[in-house]
C-alpha cells in the first residue's frame, strides 16, 4: 500500500484490560475457526466453570479486539508487498459492483472516494478510536453503552470490506 505510511495503518496490538477479557479471548483462541471448520462453536457465547453463559458484551468486545488485532497484523505484512497502491487500486473496490466511500462524521461528514490504501488506513484508524473510546469499550466495568451491538456491527462491516477488497483485487496475487 505505497503511498500510505505503514506505521499509520500498522496499528499497536491491542490488550485486554480485564481478566475475565483475558479468560473469553483464550476461549476464542481455542476455537480459532481456520482449520478447524467448527464455526458454530467459533461465535457461540461460551459458558465458564461456574455453568453461567458469558457475558454477551464481553464477549463481542474480546472478539472485536482480537479480530482487529489479526488485521492489523495481517495488513503489516500486506504493506511490504506494495500490493495495494493508489496506482493499482485507485479506488475501494470489491469487485466491479461494490465501490465503498468512506465517512466518518469526523473528519469526513460527507461520504468520500479514497484510494484503497487510503481507505484501510482511515478505516483502521477509525477502529483504533472505537477501541480507545472507554464510553463504548469500558476499560473496567461491564457498563457498555445500550448500542454496543449496532456498533460493533458497523465496525464488522467496515472491517469485511477489506477482506472483501483483498479477495477480489489481490487473491491471486
Amino acid at each position: 500500500m505505497a503511498g500510505t505510511n505503514k506505521s499509520k495503518t500498522l496499528k499497536k496490538i491491542r490488550k485486554h484490560n480485564t481478566a475475565n477479557r483475558e479468560a473469553l479471548s483464550r476461549i476464542a483462541k481455542d476455537y480459532a475457526t481456520l482449520g478447524s471448520g467448527d464455526v458454530e462453536n467459533a461465535v457461540k457465547l461460551p459458558t465458564g466453570k461456574d455453568g453461567k453463559k458469558a457475558d454477551l458484551n464481553e464477549w463481542l468486545s474480546v472478539n472485536t479486539i482480537d479480530f482487529f488485532n489479526e488485521m492489523s497484523l495481517m495488513l503489516g505484512s500486506l504493506l511490504e508487498d506494495e500490493m495495494c497502491t493508489s496506482k493499482t487500486c485507485p479506488e475501494m473496490r470489491a469487485g466491479p459492483k461494490f465501490k465503498y466511500m468512506w465517512a466518518d462524521k469526523v473528519k469526513y461528514k460527507k461520504p468520500v472516494n479514497l484510494c484503497a490504501s487510503e481507505y484501510i488506513d482511515c478505516l483502521m484508524t477509525w477502529v483504533e478510536s472505537q477501541l480507545d473510546d472507554e464510553e463504548i469499550f469500558p476499560i473496567n466495568s461491564n457498563n457498555f453503552p445500550k448500542d454496543f451491538a449496532k456498533i460493533i456491527k458497523t465496525i464488522f462491516r467496515r472491517l469485511f470490506r477489506v477482506y472483501a477488497h483483498l479477495y477480489h483485487h489481490h487473491f491471486k496475487q
